[in-house]
């Protein structure tokens, strides 16, 4: 067994203690989760409403936190407590030697879970993704049955209660019912796009990888909450009580805020349809900023008490959207941009040297000469060991925001400066592909993105390192031989290793699907834009330092004891001398607005105290960077490196690695079928009929040696 080590900054702790550390984390979190699973099952008994809601309700009379303490620690401490134990997971994972071997995978026991299962409906999933989906309907279910057996049970007293018929009851207890189940679904929906959150690297998963979860969920509470508000109107209708579609109850569930929030939600779930996504994204795009007014709405009709369930997500939503707005408010420093034949541009930013990041990270742009309010994710193509002072991505015209992008770039007078804000760079916690002994990597046009940074960071391990990498099978599908400039950005301009190509076990077979010959050979050549360094602007930095994840530990746990002292206060000295003091009673919405307002203050103040202690930490280095960029001749010696550089890249060695195809496209069956090799890691980006394809032969079983994994943002 073959043992490859790339080498890290250096540590106290030894790799077997921060792999044992991390097995206790992932332990202890599982059981956590475990338990607060429990107190969701549990919810909808009567053993809960009967036993415990009364011991809580007398133990919480005399106190300022009121019934909302206790199910608010029950159902919002524990996740909260597992995001902090993420943050301690994946620092560890940064201070860990990537240890590899090539036969990881072959042990692996989980591996027959990972296959992918091609499912229409659902797109590309593994078993695994199946057991948790299947279980999480299990969960639904459960929730549904148990709470119309509860509320069914008692349907006559209610009735008469109510001043109803029995039938019409059973509506009303239906469509509560049907409410308190999507509530559910709201519980996940957040934690996807969470980008920032270590919930998600904690269980091996990204944002990017993950948003297909958040749609499905989307989907499912959308769907249930519109059968709840209709069947309530149907309730209101038979029942002859159509006025209280008006009612917003001081005391108890508001209806107003929860047919607004209903009819906002309407709005935004309808633009996610693919139809309607596809032909007007920047329509999609803002109408999904109602989320906002929705959440507000939810809380305004339900109040905090049906709220704790779900509120643990959004906390961790909040914290992270607020870190990404601090981030956002800075402009960055574009040092050049390269315009290929292509209609594609490889945008270069400079970077403090100490933000690192992963191959196949994402970061995301947004230019306000072109729009305000459009953030657009892009595959991350530079590699941060060999290119410490800069960070790349290239950007493929393929919608409007891009097409005029790349106007602005072609334009015949040169543009001194253009104004970037970026969020990010995201990327996984851990690369998996070194663990197998051959890769193959198959794109699809500008899907090769995520590929030119795996490329480079083994073309780093092989070079600088000398560590054995797996061999590397680059299949290339393009329409046209103007799409095939694309592998130039296969190298960096800066930092490539001398004869890093010969070290590198690298074949590339390029498909040309819309041409049948060798096109005539054109000089042009890539045109680089240089732009004049701005004062203004400053080189991206790592949000939180280089610490960052024991910040974001620190963050949630300081904004949630924060949130708790406030809102403790809050009841000790206003809500609880007005409930148990005179004959007025705290209304309940007011509760509700009062708890938001201090969930986002408790987050304003925790998340803007560490990003300013750390921003004023790395001030130093970014003034250097700067005053090296305002320099004129520090300027004239980069041109002049760069242009040097451009010259001398070992494009012939990386040429002669080159297979060229025309007029057809690859088989990819006999293509992977054929790979050797006892592990075979294959990646697949780009077209989901492509994606769809890959994933079908390697979960077909005719080899056992192949392991897909999709790499997508066609969401």
């Amino acid at each position: 067994m073959e043992v490859n080590k790339r080498s890290s900054s250096s540590s106290s702790l030894s790799d077997g203690t921060i792999r044992m550390i991390q097995g206790a984390i992932l332990a202890l979190a599982l059981t956590i989760f475990l338990g607060n699973l429990m107190m969701w099952v549990i919810m909808p008994t009567f053993t809960y409403y009967q036993k415990w809601v009364p011991v809580l309700v007398a133990a919480t009379n005399s106190t300022f936190f009121d019934i909302q303490g206790p199910i608010m620690m029950n159902f919002t401490f524990p996740i909260l407590f597992i995001a902090v134990l993420g943050c301690i997971y994946v620092h560890l994972e940064k201070k860990k030697s990537d240890i590899v071997t090539s036969s990881y995978c072959n042990k692996d026991w989980l591996k027959i879970l990972k296959k992918p299962k091609l499912i229409k409906p659902l797109g590309i999933v593994t078993w695994i993704e199946l057991f948790f989906l299947a279980m999480f309907i299990i969960l639904c279910v459960w929730y549904f049955s148990a709470f119309v057996y509860f509320h069914y049970s008692t349907i006559t007293a209610y009735a008469a209660t109510k001043g109803v018929e029995v039938w019409q009851a059973r509506i009303d207890r239906l469509a509560l019912v049907i409410g308190l189940t999507g509530n559910i679904c709201l519980t996940f929906l957040f934690y996807p796009v969470s980008r920032g959150s270590s919930i998600l690297p904690l269980w091996g998963l990204t944002s990017e990888g993950s948003i297909k979860y958040h749609i499905w969920l989307g989907h499912m509470a959308m769907t249930l909450f519109t059968i709840h508000g209709l069947l309530f109107i149907l309730f209101w209708a038979v029942s002859g009580r159509l006025h209280e579609m008006l009612k917003w109850d001081p005391h108890y569930i508001s209806n107003v805020p929860g047919e607004l929030g209903l009819l906002v939600g309407l709005i935004l779930w309808i633009t996610t349809f693919p139809a309607i996504r596809r032909r007007m994204f920047e329509l999609f795009f803002y109408t999904h900023y109602l989320y906002i007014l929705f959440m507000a709405f939810f809380l305004l009709h339900t109040g905090m008490f049906y709220a704790c369930i779900m509120l643990p997500g959004f906390f961790l939503f909040l914290i992270d959207r607020y870190l990404r707005f601090l981030q956002s408010k800075q402009k960055v420093r574009l040092i050049s941009a390269r315009v290929l034949t292509c209609e594609t541009v490889e945008l270069n930013f400079s970077k403090i040297p100490g933000l690192e990041y992963p191959p196949t990270s994402v970061m995301f742009l947004n230019v306000p000469s072109i729009s305000k309010l459009q953030w657009h994710p892009f595959t991350v193509t530079s590699n941060s060991n060999l290119e410490s002072d800069t960070i790349s991505v290239v950007i493929k015209c393929e919608g409007s925001w891009t097409k005029k992008l790349h106007d602005v770039m072609s334009l015949p007078s040169l543009v001194d400066r253009l104004e970037v804000s970026v969020e990010g760079p995201y990327g996984p916690a851990s690369t998996h592909f070194l663990r197998h002994d051959t890769l193959v990597l198959i794109s699809g046009g500008s899907g090769i993105t995520p590929f030119i940074s795996i490329i480079r960071e083994l073309i780093y391990m092989s070079s600088t390192l000398k560590c054995k990498t797996p061999k590397i099978l680059l299949v290339s599908v393009f329409k046209n031989s103007s799409h095939f400039s694309m592998l130039d950005l296969l190298l960096p301009i800066t930092g490539t290793p001398s004869g890093c190509s010969s070290n590198l076990d690298l074949h590339i077979e390029a498909y040309l699907t819309r041409e049948t010959e060798p096109a005539p050979e054109k000089s042009e050549p890539l045109r680089t834009v240089w732009f004049k360094p701005n004062h203004s602007d400053a080189p991206i930095t790592p949000i939180l330092g280089q610490n960052n994840w024991l910040w974001l530990a620190a963050i949630i746990s300081s904004s949630f004891a924060l949130y708790l002292l406030f809102v403790g206060l809050l009841y000790q000295y206003y809500v609880f001398p007005m409930d148990h003091g005179t004959n007025k009673v705290f209304p309940y919405h007011t509760r509700a607005l009062f708890n938001m307002l201090l969930i986002v203050a408790s987050i304003g103040i925790a998340a803007s105290a560490a990003f300013l202690w750390n921003k004023k930490k790395s001030a130093k280095e970014t003034k250097q960077i700067q005053d090296m960029a305002d320099s004129t001749k520090s300027l004239n010696s980069l041109l002049a490196y760069a242009d040097q550089e451009l010259e001398s890249l070992p494009q012939q060695s990386l040429d002669k690695s080159i297979k060229t195809h025309y007029g057809r496209r690859p088989d990819l069956k006999r293509i992977l079928l054929e790979v050797k090799g006892s592990s075979v890691g294959v990646l697949a980006s780009g077209p989901k009929t492509l994606r769809h394809d890959v994933a079908a032969i390697c979960s077909s079983g005719l080899v056992e040696n192949l392991h897909f994994e999709s790499i997508s943002f066609n969401w």
